[in-house]
């Protein structure tokens, strides 16, 4: 089994696995982050989301084997739980979360988004995070979140 050498959020760090493991498993199976969530398999409803060189990517259709030299960023890169990146504190602020299956997806889509645009309409935030799929019906919530964390540029 192959040798790779991720850069994740910001640390490197070797791991063992075959070529066309998606990156998904490796995060949460060798390096043991958890934001990023298994869902479909099929990079349709964004809770495996992470950020390739800045790109909101799905991890579950990436093979570990076209990372090197890419930095990957996760959920837990973003912040931690006692002290929370902006946009986590808006979903926290605003209760945008009831499962939390979907959280991560939303976050790391609209945390790329943010960066490209940081002050967003509606609109263009229900564009972004229309690929993220959450059953529990809090996408206005979810909308509020970014919209208060695009305030606080």
């Amino acid at each position: 089994m192959p040798t790779y050498t991720l850069n994740v959020n910001g640390k490197r760090s070797a791991v063992n696995a075959d070529a066309d493991t998606p990156l998904l498993y490796v995060l949460r199976d060798n390096l043991g982050l958890n934001g990023p969530k298994y869902g479909c398999g099929l990079g349709q409803c964004g809770a495996c989301t992470v950020h390739v060189n800045g790109e909101a990517t799905r991890s579950c259709l990436l093979p570990v084997s076209t990372l090197a030299g890419k930095a990957v960023t996760t959920l837990e890169g973003l912040g931690t739980s006692t002290a929370p990146g902006k946009l986590q504190q808006a979903f926290i602020d605003e209760q945008a979360v009831q499962c939390g299956y979907c959280c991560n997806g939303m976050i790391m889509t609209s945390a790329a988004l943010l960066k490209k645009n940081p002050k967003p309409s509606e609109e263009q935030i229900k564009n972004a995070l229309a690929g993220n799929l959450c059953r529990c019906g809090t996408h206005q919530r979810i909308c509020n979140a970014v919209k208060r964390a695009a305030a606080t540029v």
